[in-house]
């Protein structure tokens, strides 16, 4: 199983808030994680670094290698984590009203769990096609939901970067968990919105399906979105697949 992932300043923003880290526990089980820091000059980039560095830290030390007491642990330290970042924010005014997106993948035997929280997506490319497997925690996802909008016209929504759930700023941190088959040959790719915002599916399809290494992909990815206008902070993370997964 390859990792990969890189993240980028984008073209307009003085500072980079989105955070990203892949970490192994005890057992041997992998949890790639990417967080969007959401605030501006009020500590998204605090509150990024806060999620990953601190759930990467502690799911270091677990000892589980099944994905039911995974989705236990993750709800239980979103929780936890989202009263730090709170606390945080209290305890220094300049870091009032920060918060981060989070979407994560823990990778077991013949399984993997996609979670998400706000607006950072989980892909899947197998067999050429691709597949978003999170939903977006999002404003226009909802009016896309209630047949208001298009997905094409929630692209260009000036509303289009209202969360309706993060990590920080409400007590209530409910995340999406969902389990899923792996085979050889699959790729997952965790990403901030600061490039599905600039980079269309077909683009995402070609660089998955292309030959290069998973870390030259990331590369092309924070490339493509540069071009299209780099608006926001780009961040790929990609886990490819090799030869055998074992079955249970």
């Amino acid at each position: 199983m390859d990792f990969a992932y890189r993240s980028d300043i984008g073209q307009q923003r003085k500072e980079n808030e989105d955070y990203v880290g892949v970490f192994k526990n005890t057992a041997g089980i992998n949890f790639a994680i990417v967080a969007d820091g959401i605030g501006g000059h009020q500590g998204g980039d605090v509150a990024s670094e806060m999620a990953v560095s601190h759930m990467g830290y502690r799911f270091e030390n677990t000892t589980f290698s099944d994905p039911t007491d995974a989705v236990k642990w993750l709800a239980a330290e979103v929780q936890d984590e989202n009263q730090h970042i709170i606390e945080k924010a209290r305890e220094f005014s300049d870091l009032n009203g920060m918060g981060t997106t989070m979407v994560a993948a823990l990778m077991f035997n013949d399984e993997f769990l996609m979670a998400n929280i706000g607006d950072s997506r989980g892909y899947l490319f197998r067999d050429g096609q691709l597949q978003q497997l999170t939903e977006d925690h999002s404003l226009v996802n909802e009016l896309v939901k209630r047949g208001e909008i298009s997905a094409e016209q929630a692209r260009q929504h000036p509303q289009k970067n209202i969360i309706t759930r993060t990590l920080g700023i409400s007590p209530d941190a409910d995340i999406d968990t969902n389990l899923y088959k792996m085979i050889p040959g699959d790729q997952l790719l965790l990403c901030s919105d600061g490039l599905t915002n600039m980079v269309t599916d077909q683009q995402l399809t070609t660089v998955l399906q292309s030959d290069q290494p998973a870390a030259d992909k990331c590369a092309t990815l924070i490339k493509l979105a540069n071009s299209a206008g780099g608006y926001d902070n780009i961040t790929a993370l990609i886990v490819a697949v090799d030869g055998e997964v074992a079955s249970k």
